[in-house]
């Protein structure tokens, strides 16, 4: 059994990301997106509904991970405590990374449950054979039927440490440089997405529970910290192996007032375009190989 969306063009992969069937681009494209925003509201709508009936463990939920986001800048202070700068990062500098890292891992934590689970829930256990019945995109559903809601804290509080970091700085902020911190947020939530999804999709070849994605999932804190402080072998691969360093440390460069990573900063989009074309392109592959559990 194979998903018939994916026999479309690789030029237009990226459009399928997001679940829309490219068949029309004229007439047909703005129908699909809304249909498909439409979908992911009511996904979104009825899993809070289901989610918030137990509040006391939603919230429990909520408190856990903000202690482990705090204990993480509770590790900045220590350092900090010792020296007062890391490689010439002063420490409102390293705040305003480290917080700027979490807004988009925090919208990518909400949407990425499923891809931990993929190869044990969907492939295993045979519930991808209900996926592909549907008709709508394999990768919006496996993405959208499922949230991690209490990750949104994550957001909230890379936010605020962003706000905190700039007024210890003097960062100004006019509109151009609201617009370009939203979407190089959303870049990177694209980035860290892109690159969960590719490795999802090398469970359809390896068959395994647990896949590789989560030693991969420890990397992503490498890409909190200023690259100058790993050694080169380091640096390219967080930068042109498993791309992190996009997602979070070079959209900083221009914020921040470091010149010299000022062309990875404007490399961003096109590096957000690049790893979803690959991984969507490698997921298209394995739908294509995939058969039936049987169960």
């Amino acid at each position: 059994m194979s998903d018939s969306r994916f026999k479309i063009e690789d030029s237009r992969l990226a459009i399928e990301f997001l679940g829309v069937p490219v068949l029309n681009l004229e007439s047909g494209i703005f129908n699909s997106l809304f249909r498909h925003l439409r979908l992911f509201l009511l996904y979104f709508s009825q899993y809070a509904k289901a989610r918030l009936e137990y509040r006391m463990d939603f919230f429990s939920s909520v408190f856990a991970s903000l202690l482990g986001t705090l204990a993480s800048f509770g590790f900045l202070l220590i350092v900090f405590s010792r020296v007062p700068a890391v490689e010439g990062w002063s420490f409102a500098e390293m705040v305003f990374l480290y917080g700027f890292s979490l807004i988009p891992l925090g919208l990518f934590n909400v949407l990425s449950w499923n891809l931990y689970l993929f190869a044990d829930r969907y492939l295993i256990e045979g519930r991808f054979d209900r996926v592909l019945l549907r008709p709508v995109s394999s990768v919006f559903q496996v993405l959208f039927e499922s949230f991690r809601l209490e990750s949104l804290q994550e957001t909230v509080t890379g936010t605020i440490a962003v706000v905190w970091a700039s007024r210890r700085i003097g960062i100004s902020w006019g509109p151009a440089d609201l617009l370009l911190f939203a979407a190089w947020v959303l870049c990177g939530a694209a980035i860290y997405l892109a690159i969960f999804v590719g490795l999802t999709a090398t469970s359809f070849w390896i068959e395994d529970r647990i896949g590789i994605s989560p030693p991969v999932f420890n990397l992503m804190q490498f890409g909190r910290y200023p690259l100058t402080i790993y050694d080169a072998w380091v640096r390219f691969a967080l930068s042109f192996v498993i791309p992190f360093a996009f997602a979070s440390f070079y959209p900083t460069a221009r914020f921040l007032h470091h010149p010299e990573f000022l062309r990875e900063f404007w490399a961003v989009p096109a590096v957000a375009a690049l790893t979803l074309w690959l991984s969507l392109a490698l997921w298209r592959s394995g739908v294509a190989r995939y058969h039936s559990t049987g169960s």
